[in-house]
């Protein structure tokens, strides 16, 4: 069987590095053909040592887009953090190819597009992010892969959170966070920003959006609840009231192999469940009132058209914010309110509507 021919776009990143440790473990069934990054550069070097990609990029968006529509590549990893792969994004999809998507943001601010030009052209989008990885899974054969119309035996889509460090937190002991405190996560290995947004609850709500767009499910049908085990990924329930769960240890490198080696699996070999061991799962109803942001989400996917590229980028404006501590963890959800306020909606963007309004906000959130 031929190898898979992978290139990973944002390879010096946390899901960009795991990415490339599963490669690693299975030697026989992928080679990298391109490796692109904007930082870490030696991190970079060493990859580029390691899986002697034919092309490099390094901060250029332009040089993406070619390596995109490298005919000499099969699956697109894009793991980029923001839009800023987007373009890339698009011209892998107008070349058919395979994307393996990690960066929420596409199909946050641009899934009205994105979802029906990968139809359109035929393109494959498979989740990175381990939510969606178990809604893919539990689904099956009852949809015919992310973006599918085929619904009708979906009463809902129950995505999982494990609920922060913070869950326990009053408002008042949440005004007092630090940026360290929050970057503490109790069950995920991420990177800095994914790690206050899932704080915040702001990643679960970026995942809603997310849902929406890959598996065609109104959102009226998707719900959250905090299990802070992390053991079960996600769930669907059907109709008739049968509800399939797909769990799992709490390790990026699972969903990653399978949406690599997909339609096969491959064996384990970032551990395993032990359900004894593990002894109960608890869930609970996420908590708006102190986590609001879940909320804004939901606000800004129902309404579309431009806010939800601009909830997001207020969000990642307010989160550096904390980050070089100018704000408190409080703030975050009160900037990102303000400026989804003051935006006037474009209804039905272009893509250069979107960047546009995502600029917009960044600055309007910088305070």
């Amino acid at each position: 069987m031929a190898k898979k021919r992978l290139a990973v776009l944002g390879s010096t990143g946390s899901i960009g590095r795991q990415t490339l440790e599963v490669v690693s473990a299975f030697p026989s069934l992928f080679t990298i053909t391109g490796l692109a990054t904007k930082g870490y550069l030696d991190v970079f070097e060493k990859q580029i040592s390691k899986f002697k990609p034919r092309h490099i990029v390094i901060d250029d968006k332009n040089g993406l887009i070619r390596l995109a529509e490298d005919p000499g590549t099969d699956i697109i990893v894009m793991s980029i953090v923001g839009t800023a792969g987007l373009p890339a994004t698009i011209a892998a999809i107008k070349m058919g190819k395979t994307i393996a998507l990690a960066s929420k943001e596409i199909l946050v601010a641009a899934g009205d597009i994105v979802m029906p030009l990968a139809k359109k052209y035929g393109a494959q989008i498979l989740p990175l992010d381990s939510e969606h990885s178990a809604v893919f899974q539990c689904l099956g054969t009852r949809v015919q892969g992310p973006g599918s119309s085929k619904t009708e035996k979906i009463k809902r889509l129950i995505l999982t959170a494990s609920g922060g460090p913070f869950r326990k937190y009053s408002k008042k002991q949440l005004s007092r966070v630090t940026a360290k405190q929050a970057l503490a996560h109790p069950t995920w290995s991420m990177g800095p920003k994914i790690t206050i947004n899932s704080a915040t609850l702001m990643k679960k709500g970026l995942e809603v959006i997310e849902a929406h767009h890959l598996f065609g499910v109104p959102y009226e049908k998707i719900d959250v609840v905090v299990h802070p085990q992390s053991i079960i990924h996600s769930m669907v329930e059907f109709v008739d009231g049968s509800i399939i769960a797909q769990l799992g240890v709490p390790d990026m490198r699972t969903p990653i192999q399978y949406a690599l080696t997909y339609p096969q699996r491959q064996p384990k070999l970032y551990g395993s469940v032990d359900l004894t061991e593990t002894g109960k799962f608890t869930f609970e109803k996420p908590d708006t009132e102190r986590f609001p942001c879940l909320q804004l989400a939901y606000k800004a996917g129902k309404t579309g058209g431009t806010l939800p590229a601009v909830m997001s980028a207020a969000n990642d404006s307010a989160v550096d914010l904390f980050l070089n501590n100018k704000i408190r963890f409080t703030d975050i959800p009160k900037i990102i309110a303000s400026v989804m306020r003051r935006h006037k909606l474009i209804k039905k963007p272009s893509l250069v509507e979107i960047l546009e309004a995502e600029i917009w906000a960044r600055a309007e959130a910088g305070v």
